[in-house]
């Protein structure tokens, strides 16, 4: 069976693009992985979400988002993809069990927060912990914490914190950073802003949420603890395009290069999200893409469905 339409992930951007495409009859198949729903499920409440005024837990938000996409048609399976062959149509996606063929892909498998790797770290993700100081710096109004990083990231996460929170520290494990001058001069002039050099943190210490943290200098191998409210992360984000392997064009960060925002050099293949959006990583913004990559889907199967309806008729001729 050839399907019309397969969307690989299950975030707000492939739901979206689900939702759309299934009231559209496509009935597309959503490959969700085993770890479905993208990074919403690391956040608790979400309040920056359209409809929802008194906020909506990451897991509710997605759970609704599928019953929705479900409702019109879509179907889903609950695996992950090992490889694409985007090289003759119709186009096959493998996972570790079966072998799917479709005449449109919409690739919206998101990207990863790159984590500190530390098991203290993922217990308190959601309780203190975060890689998204736009989605959390309003619950730590009047907090102190603490900023990870030495990149521009790291320098707008920070900046940014400080107007929510008493104070923001940027512990970073070089005694330079690496984000441009200019983010560098904004953030160390910032009176609210410290850094603390040459260091990393060894562990995230609380109980039902973060409290403190254990500093290491990694020149004196020294170590401090330090009392604070929360964690941010922001050392980078890795996109989920491994399997990907060739199919498609990426960029020097493994970033989906797209043309016309969500269109591929493959005609038929579609990309929405984060697996390609490096700058705003938002869940409405991924979300917008999602339509956009189902929009497009749909005038590209609608096209393909005529062309082929005129060619019995072309042979008659």
């Amino acid at each position: 069976m050839v399907e019309d339409l397969i969307i690989i992930g299950s975030g707000p951007a492939g739901l979206t693009a689900a939702l759309y495409t299934a009231r559209e009859d496509f009935k597309p198949l959503v490959i969700t992985g085993v770890n479905a729903g993208g990074q919403l499920l690391l956040t608790t409440t979400v309040e920056n979400f359209p409809a929802f005024p008194d906020g909506v837990y990451g897991s509710e938000l997605v759970d609704l988002m599928r019953k929705q996409a479900e409702k019109f048609g879509s179907r889903f399976v609950a695996e992950d993809v090992m490889s694409v062959d985007l090289s003759s149509k119709p186009f096959k996606v493998k996972t570790s069990s079966a072998e799917y063929q479709a005449k449109s892909v919409i690739v919206a498998t998101g990207a990863s927060a790159k984590w500190l790797g530390i098991p203290s770290e993922q217990r308190f993700i959601g309780k203190g912990v975060s890689s998204c100081a736009t989605c959390d710096a309003p619950f730590f109004k009047n907090k102190n914490v603490v900023v990870v990083g030495g990149g521009d990231t790291a320098m707008e996460d920070s900046i940014f914190l400080t107007k929510f929170t008493n104070s923001v520290t940027i512990i970073h494990r070089r005694d330079a950073f690496r984000a441009s001058k200019i983010m560098q001069e904004r953030a160390l002039s910032n009176p609210k802003i410290k850094v603390i050099w040459d260091s990393a943190i060894d562990e995230v210490l609380g109980d039902s949420k973060v409290t403190s943290i254990k500093i290491k200098n990694l020149k004196t191998g020294e170590t401090q603890q330090m009392n604070i409210d929360g964690v941010f992360v922001a050392i980078g984000y890795q996109p989920n395009t491994k399997y990907l392997a060739g199919s498609l064009a990426l960029d020097d960060q493994g970033y989906i290069i797209t043309r016309d925002e969500v269109k591929t050099d493959i005609d038929g293949v579609f990309v929405a999200g984060d697996v390609a959006d490096k700058k705003y990583r938002q869940a409405i913004t991924a979300a917008g893409s999602g339509a956009k990559a189902a929009l497009e889907a749909r005038e590209y199967l609608q096209k393909l469905e005529y062309s082929e309806s005129h060619k019995g008729d072309s042979a008659k001729q």
